[in-house]
């Protein structure tokens, strides 16, 4: 269900309006495929998937919904080339051989609106949880800016929704420690956070214009060398990691989750207790379950976490952290 986590703060005293009312803002915003000469277009789809109708779930007392986006992406070449042959036949037709830049645009426009029709399509969905116990919105995507695109839209929905009072007022949650230096802390000193253990992939790179980069894949990470690049000023920017023996992921720089997965231990138990008809509300269950366990621990990890201060700069990553060092 989720492959990824960005992670928002949603306001203290926000609550979620009546499910009813919700599924009828949603379906006024529901998914319609692109137009012949749209280059884009974005609703809301079924969560359960093409069998459902329902646009808003509830599992649990957990908000689940789900955004989709077509695409019509047109080749900057194809768009190139059919400006160049409209200038070609303008200076024919005109015997000018400079063109203003207005005109230019207008072929631009035009070039467009004739490729989009012919364009083949591409579609995405982004899937969202909302977590009004914990006060957490969670968005696949390991992208601030794409789950940033995502959030607007669920702020949008809500305020058609009567009585939603006080908006949702999400915010990327910050840190005291910037994940760069907490991971770069982690490698150096050999010693996780607990209730993590550090895997086999890791990133490290220069933060100059060069950006020259050391990649370790499935290669243990205690060994000097690693602790001999950080030394040397490269940032960790990605670091595979395990929660608890349950939750594998791989955090980033920019505190953002990836390659999210479920391990066995958890599985295994969901498959004892069995499924649902379509699987939806086991599934729901048992990740956001897990996710509402492991955000807190890892936002403690990061030094806990900051209401509108900025995190702890990357630019200390050669010196040890004092409040990371273990007693």
């Amino acid at each position: 269900m989720f492959k990824a986590a960005s992670i928002f703060r949603i306001a203290d005293d926000f609550t979620l309006p009546s499910l009813e009312a919700l599924e009828e803002a949603l379906q006024a915003s529901h998914f319609l495929p692109c137009g012949a000469t749209q280059p884009e277009s974005s609703g809301w789809v079924p969560p359960r998937g093409n069998k459902s109708t329902v646009l808003a779930e509830q599992v649990g007392g957990q908000l689940i919904v789900r955004l989709c986006t077509e695409r019509r992406p047109l080749p900057a070449s194809a768009i190139k080339d059919a400006v160049e042959q409209r200038i070609e036949h303008y200076k024919q037709e005109t015997g000018h051989e400079r063109v203003g830049a207005k005109i230019k645009k207008e072929f631009k426009e035009e070039a467009i609106q004739s490729l989009l029709p012919r364009a083949f399509t591409k579609r995405s969905s982004t899937t969202l949880w909302i977590d009004p116990v914990n006060k957490f919105l969670v968005v696949d995507s390991g992208s601030l800016t794409g789950a940033d695109k995502v959030v607007s839209q669920l702020v949008e929905v809500l305020s058609q929704v009567p009585g939603t009072t006080p908006g949702l007022m999400a915010r990327p949650v910050q840190t005291t420690m910037s994940a760069a230096t907490a991971m770069a802390h982690w490698l150096a000193s050999r010693e996780a956070p607990v209730g993590f253990t550090i895997d086999r992939d890791c990133e490290l790179k220069m933060p100059d214009d060069q950006k020259s980069t050391v990649r370790y894949s499935r290669h243990t990470l205690e060994i000097d060398e690693v602790a001999e690049h950080i030394a040397a000023g490269k940032v960790p920017t990605q670091l595979a990691m395990t929660w608890n023996d349950r939750v594998s992921f791989v955090l980033t720089d920019a505190a953002q989750v990836r390659k999210l997965k479920l391990l066995d231990v958890v599985l295994d138990g969901a498959q004892d207790k069995g499924k649902d008809d379509d699987g939806f509300d086991a599934d729901a269950a048992i990740l956001t379950g897990e996710l509402a366990a492991l955000i807190p621990d890892l936002l403690e990890a990061l030094g806990g976490e900051l209401s509108g201060e900025t995190p702890a700069s990357s630019a200390d990553l050669a010196r040890p952290a004092p409040e990371l060092v273990a007693a």
